[in-house]
């Protein structure tokens, strides 16, 4: 994960592109200068109310027009920041039931810890509440497709046999992913031990009502 900008060579402007021919590939090095440059601002000290594609582009060396191909606006921009400061979205089967849940919730388990390890990435996420329309992108672009994924993974551990076919999915999907976001946001200073995803699987999947005592 990273974390801290690596910028370097600031005092030289990235080689921009010509304008690239249909089917052309997008410059990696100039891609890698502007998402560094938004860290770099945000870092010492700016508010994304304050960043303009103006500045972001003079900071990265690039012309605004390089930044205008790449991402519409502002909002599109600092979410691919974010997602370049958490943690990469976990690489699921797309057949396995509970085994895709579990990698799941262990990704959301690494993203609560890389917002308590990060000052940057937790002050970003306070501030990005505040603007409706960066929360909207986020939650378009990012959160949604998180949630049909884990939608997706009961459904096939429905469908595996591996939890009751009589329940709603939307349903047990919320008590799957309550007790992580309880942990990771709700209660910033629980722990959030490696083994939380597999504890919170079993427990659901084994049920809360005590057992039957031996030999009733």
């Amino acid at each position: 994960m990273r974390v801290q900008a690596q910028v370097q060579g600031r005092d030289r402007p990235v080689q921009e592109e010509p304008e690239p021919r249909r089917g052309r590939p997008r410059s990696a090095a100039a891609e890698r200068a502007i998402l560094d440059a938004v860290v770099e601002l945000l870092e010492a000290g700016e508010p994304l109310a304050a960043l303009s594609i103006e500045r972001i582009a003079r900071t990265a060396g690039v012309g605004k027009a390089t930044i205008y191909r790449r991402w519409s606006g502002k909002e599109e921009l600092f979410v691919d920041v974010l997602r370049d400061m958490e943690p990469p979205e976990p690489v699921v089967s797309g057949t396995a039931g509970l085994a895709d849940l579990r990698l799941l919730l262990e990704s959301l388990r690494r993203r609560g810890l890389a917002q308590r390890s990060s000052a940057l990435l937790h002050n970003v996420f306070a501030q990005m509440k505040s603007h409706p329309k960066l929360w909207a992108e986020y939650h378009c672009n990012v959160i949604a497709p998180r949630r049909i994924a884990m939608l997706a993974a009961v459904q096939r551990a429905v469908d595996a046999g591996e939890l009751r076919a009589d329940l709603d999915v939307g349903l047990m999907d919320d008590l799957f992913l309550g007790p992580m976001l309880v942990r990771t946001i709700h209660r910033p200073d629980a722990p959030l031990p490696e083994d939380l995803a597999d504890r919170i699987v079993q427990v659901l999947v084994e049920g809360l009502a005590p057992r039957p005592a031996a030999g009733s």
